[in-house]
């Protein structure tokens, strides 16, 4: 009878391996699809968008190690001086723990400022986390891959 116990005790930590395991494969689907989404909002300046994907104390840090809040980064997400032709995502790489997401990935970006042309690619870590059921960034990280 002892043995029946520790079965039906197996059988629930497998199943709520398993079920953890669909849930972190759908969270991490959700991360993807916000990273998308967050993409396509910061090159069509919908700031109603970015804002809504940013926690309150977001933080990030640029390519020349400087540091915006999220008033910072929405008021240069909003500059009508920089206009955003190509803004892609690639190799993006997203590891759950609990309710942070770990995003890690490249970025690149292509467009007009000031009326002069720029481009980049870069490395980024983006940090996610569920608070109040809700996925919002709260920090984030982009810097140029070193040439070799």
């Amino acid at each position: 009878m002892h043995f029946h116990r520790i079965g039906a005790l197996l059988c629930c930590l497998l199943a709520a391996a398993i079920n953890l395991s669909a849930q972190e494969k759908s969270d991490a689907a959700t991360i993807r699809a916000l990273e998308l989404k967050w993409t396509e909002s910061y090159k069509q300046h919908n700031i109603d968008i970015l804002s809504s994907l940013l926690a309150e104390d977001f933080v990030i840090t640029i390519e020349d190690g400087s540091i915006y809040s999220k008033a910072g980064y929405i008021s240069h997400s909003a500059d009508p001086a920089t206009k955003v032709q190509v803004a892609e995502l690639s190799d993006l790489k997203v590891r759950m723990h609990g309710d942070t997401a770990v995003v890690t990935g490249a970025y690149h970006e292509k467009g007009e400022s000031n009326g002069k042309p720029y481009e980049y690619h870069d490395r980024l870590t983006d940090i996610w986390m569920k608070v109040g059921g809700k996925w919002q960034v709260v920090a984030s990280q982009y810097s140029i891959p070193s040439k070799q």
